[in-house]
């Protein structure tokens, strides 16, 4: 009886621990549960929040891409005197293919090329064989002419007397008058002969017709030379160095500014941008109808010999400063009804004005009518700009500006501004990322 009801008094005590620890883990339950969701919502509201600000972030850049951002330029942007690059050929003041005036063969060559040469010097000898029998041939045909005129002039003295004794008739002394005239003329044509084949006897020294440099040599000995070739079959090329000078077309639009005697710059880039100075020697007087250009030539001392013939070099051509508006042509618009200029108010808005261009100066350009010269200017203007549309105007960077010139600023200022990169929308995306990671981490 005593051990029925000890266990049962223990199985209620059993019941109890084991309600008691359900209860205890319910609890724990509950508690990771609560704080779960509370975790849960936090995160939820902080990914509302970052959503809406992100929006908020949007929507201020859209509205900023919306407006156009432009750099701008006075239209009279410089009124500093201009200076016309134009591109030349070196060339010697005098350059000539010498020719042999007499056929046969090299003999001997006695400049080549780089050597210089004066007036007169040999340069090379021809050997002719044919010239010269034809000259030992001509000049005993010389004596014949010269002995018939002998014969022939005593014959009309005797035949003179008997005349005077009625010893011969008229006709008789008159043909042999006759024959003494043909006897003077023939002997006169053989001197002609032999003076010509020694003329080519002389042209069988090549001699240099002006001082100057052998530029090219091209025979050698044994060639076969045929007299009159051209300059094709040319022996050598001379040329004379000091002075040079430089051949240049002009455009038409500045044919009217250049005149004879003005000085100019010669720089060629291989000689590190030295100037050598030039001038004006002529000018061709007329325009070339096909390239709407007048040829110039420049003439300029070469005494020290660093200037050689055929190099490549730039022409500085002084200009006066313009008086009309000079703008940038990174301003320029073309389009279908001409080229235009998109003007801007202090206030912001867009005013297209069409205009008419004169005289190019490279990166500035001259506007004969459109411009006052007040406006201002937008930079690179877009394509789809119209009137009356409103723009944001930027300032130009100082530093960019000292390098060069306004239209180089706007292209670098629009590269740069284009440039990919992260927007604020996704840094404080990945700032937003970076803080839920940390919050992981610390529940772990």
């Amino acid at each position: 009886m005593s051990q029925l009801n000890h266990s049962s008094s223990i199985a209620p005590l059993e019941q109890q621990q084991s309600l008691a620890s359900r209860q205890k883990t319910m609890r724990h339950a509950r508690t990771v549960l609560i704080i779960l969701l509370v975790l849960m919502a936090a995160g939820a509201a902080r990914t509302l929040m970052s959503r809406s600000s992100n929006a908020k972030v949007l929507e201020n850049r859209t509205a900023e891409s919306s407006e156009i951002n432009v750099r701008v330029t006075p239209a009279n942007g410089s009124a500093a005197d201009q200076t016309l690059v134009l591109p030349g050929t070196l060339l010697g003041l005098v350059q000539t293919p010498i020719s042999a005036r007499s056929s046969g063969y090299l003999k001997k060559w006695y400049k080549d090329i780089g050597s210089t040469v004066s007036k007169g010097d040999l340069l090379a000898e021809i050997e002719a064989p044919e010239i010269d029998q034809q000259l030992s041939q001509m000049i005993a045909t010389q004596a014949q002419m010269a002995s018939s005129l002998a014969l022939a002039q005593s014959t009309v003295a005797r035949w003179e007397d008997l005349r005077k004794k009625d010893a011969v008739s008229q006709q008789e002394l008159d043909e042999k008058r006759s024959g003494f005239v043909q006897a003077r003329a023939n002997l006169a044509a053989a001197d002609a002969n032999v003076e010509r084949l020694r003329q080519l006897e002389s042209f069988k020294r090549i001699v240099a017709p002006f001082s100057g440099i052998i530029t090219k040599r091209n025979v050698d000995v044994g060639d076969l030379i045929d007299a009159g070739g051209g300059a094709g079959r040319a022996l050598f090329i001379l040329t004379q160095t000091d002075p040079l000078k430089v051949y240049v077309n002009l455009p038409q639009s500045y044919t009217q500014l250049v005149k004879a005697g003005q000085e100019v710059d010669v720089v060629q880039a291989e000689l590190g941008g030295r100037k050598f100075s030039g001038k004006v020697v002529r000018t061709a007087g007329a325009i070339d109808t096909v390239t709407r250009t007048m040829q110039m030539e420049v003439a300029l001392s070469n005494k020290d010999g660093l200037l050689l013939p055929g190099a490549f070099v730039q022409v500085l051509l002084p200009m006066k400063a313009s008086k009309t508006t000079v703008i940038s042509t990174s301003t320029l618009m073309f389009r279908g009804d001409g080229i235009s200029v998109a003007t801007v108010s202090p206030s912001g808005e867009v005013k297209i004005q069409k205009i008419k261009l004169g005289r190019n100066f490279g990166n500035r350009i001259e506007v004969i009518s459109g411009l006052d010269g007040s406006e201002l200017l937008i930079l690179n203007p877009p394509d789809a700009l119209s009137d009356g549309e409103r723009v944001k105007i930027t300032k130009n960077n100082p530093k960019d500006a000292k390098k060069g010139d306004a239209s180089e600023d706007g292209e670098k200022g629009n590269a740069k501004s284009e440039k990919p990169g992260k927007s604020e929308i996704t840094e404080k995306s990945d700032q937003n990322d970076s803080a839920e990671k940390k919050s992981k981490k610390g529940k772990e």
